[in-house]
């Protein structure tokens, strides 16, 4: 079949095969996880996505492009546990919940037989990433990372409270998430996740990963909406401060979703990083 397609396109199979996506799940200590994969590389690259997130909710056009780019790569999107189509188990949070998804994320590249791999990280999958490096530095080669903050301040919790119910939200912002969650289940799954990210602030001084980011021996990226009404503009120079050797890249007008509202030029620079060796 594969054969046959790539003649009516004119393009050899190897070509296809790095074009068209898989879906599948994957067994990993007992639970179902849910990945998308594109790209036939030797290098791998796990895309984290943000709270609540999924593969395609969150990474539609790196799916779609980044193979073109990263030729070397295979390039795998998961549904954290909880997330997405990784149903069930059911989601459950608490002061601990990015340090498993940091072990799931390990665990799932381990049962992949690709236990070195890169790690774009998103929002909440950028805190999951920095775990994951910090505390598994033998297995993350490189790592890139925005909208994402080793710890939550004061104002970040305020303003994670005012948009605690969904029912406030425009239509357009909740349905996508609707779409995979349902109304009354998204509803839930939300104030839970508020919940548990403002009990970092209130018991642990909002520590998400400081301890980690120290650790991180892997050549790192930050990339930066500098209009991001979600994190606190303090973010960037702590991580630039504590990770002195960083490459960093700000989008002057960028909000939080960087990589889907400037895709292009999001996808041409991540490509560029990753496709260094050393």
């Amino acid at each position: 079949m594969l054969a046959n397609l790539s003649r009516r396109l004119g393009t050899r199979p190897s070509r296809i095969a790095r074009l068209i996506h898989t879906e599948r799940k994957v067994r990993v200590n007992g639970t179902d996880l849910h990945i998308v994969e594109s790209g036939s590389g030797e290098r791998s690259l796990l895309l984290m996505p943000g709270a609540l997130g999924s593969a395609w909710t969150d990474f539609k056009p790196q799916i779609e492009q980044l193979p073109k780019l990263l030729p070397g790569h295979t390039i795998i999107a998961w549904d954290p546990p909880g997330y997405g189509k990784s149903v069930p188990p059911q989601r459950k949070f608490g002061l601990e919940f990015f340090r498993e998804d940091a072990q799931a994320a390990v665990n799932l590249m381990r049962a992949l037989d690709r236990p070195k791999f890169s790690i774009l990280g998103w929002s909440d999958g950028g805190i999951t990433a920095l775990i994951a490096a910090g505390r598994h530095s033998e297995a993350v080669d490189r790592l890139a990372i925005w909208g994402a903050g080793a710890y939550l301040n004061a104002d970040e919790v305020k303003a994670l409270k005012n948009i605690r119910d969904v029912a406030k939200w425009s239509p357009r912002m909740r349905e996508p998430m609707e779409k995979v969650y349902g109304v009354e289940r998204f509803a839930q799954l939300w104030a839970e996740w508020v919940d548990a990210a403002c009990a970092f602030y209130d018991q642990r001084d909002g520590n998400f990963c400081r301890s980690e980011v120290e650790q991180i021996k892997a050549p790192t990226f930050i990339l930066h909406g500098k209009k991001d009404p979600m994190i606190a503009a303090e973010h960037i120079p702590w991580l630039k401060e504590h990770l002195p050797q960083a490459k960093y890249h700000e989008f002057p007008e960028g909000k939080h979703n960087i990589h889907l509202r400037y895709a292009e030029e999001f996808n041409k620079l991540v490509a560029d990083f990753f496709n260094q060796k050393a």
